[in-house]
């Protein structure tokens, strides 16, 4: 279901609400592109800071928008397993195709906890649902025991977005999930090795602003062309580094996406705006690879 590329989308502001306008456009120019899907209010879409209403509004304008040109997975994860429900059943309710669930970050809890929390969402919809795996902001990682039990108990729990950053734990659930259990890449970089391994595909923060690109590698991996995808890894690899170095995701795709036209580079605090020489430095990339 979920094989090829999702672009976790940037959530667009203009003088502190939601730029209704620049979202639609962002997402016009995913599918026009060639992207498999979108992700609204993932953590590239700035989800901890958007209230209730803001989040059920970015998810049925994305649904409203796509008008069905793929997969709308919408973001609905909490540390809070009630709100993580209720965010669900609402993004059900909108239209939604998916949902996209992290693991509960701050709490911590055991695998036990772990497994009641997803299944307690699983049960209480009917979209098929991608895990999130993120330990470096979770604090957790969401172990392979609890990956078996999940996929044994909840048929709605259909894949994982892993973004630990180690390969050899594609490696690893391939041994022990179902066949048909599938695992995407959650770091752009690590896209071509994850899917060696047996990963199907990524959800992007860079596709944001290379959906065609990002879309052509992917493809093009799926169809046994390695040495195609590894030509569109090399060419755009700076660009993945520049995302990772520059500052914490989604500040530097944001400020890409304002240089590039597509809308403000306005965050909510706690993010704050790139140095100034940080944008220079991510601009020289983006003008080095013809994309300003």
């Amino acid at each position: 279901m979920f094989a090829g590329t999702h672009t976790a989308i940037v959530t667009p502001f203009r003088n502190g609400q939601l730029d209704e306008e620049a979202l639609k456009k962002i997402v016009d120019f995913q599918f026009d592109n060639g992207v498999s899907g979108v992700v609204p209010c993932g953590t590239t879409g700035e989800s901890p800071t958007l209230d209730y209403d803001e989040h059920e509004q970015v998810v049925k304008l994305t649904v409203e928008f796509a008008k069905g040109r793929g997969i709308v997975m919408a973001g609905t994860g909490s540390n809070s397993t009630r709100e993580a429900i209720e965010l669900t059943q609402e993004a059900e309710a909108a239209g939604a195709n998916a949902s996209l669930q992290v693991a509960p970050y701050y709490n911590k809890p055991t695998p036990e906890g772990l497994y009641q929390h997803f299944k307690a969402i699983a049960d209480n919809t009917k979209l098929p649902i991608m895990l999130y795996s993120i330990p470096g902001r979770c604090g957790i990682e969401i172990g392979l025991d609890v990956l078996v039990r999940l996929a044994e108990s909840c048929p709605n729990i259909r894949a994982i977005k892993e973004a630990g950053g180690n390969p050899e734990r594609v490696s690893q659930m391939k041994q022990v999930l179902p066949a048909d259990f599938e695992i995407l890449s959650g770091d752009d970089g690590l896209t071509l090795p994850f899917m060696s391994v047996g990963g199907v595909g990524i959800v992007s923060v860079a596709a944001n602003l290379i959906p065609k690109q990002i879309s052509d590698m992917v493809n093009l991996a799926l169809k046994g062309d390695y040495a195609g995808a590894l030509g569109i890894h090399q060419q755009y690899y700076p660009l993945f580094a520049a995302f990772l170095k520059l500052a914490t995701n989604p500040i530097p795709i944001k400020t890409a996406m304002s240089l590039a036209g597509h809308c403000t580079d306005e965050l909510r605090l706690p993010m704050v705006p790139m140095e100034a020489a940080k944008v220079e430095e991510l601009r020289a990339t983006l003008v080095k690879l013809g994309l300003v």
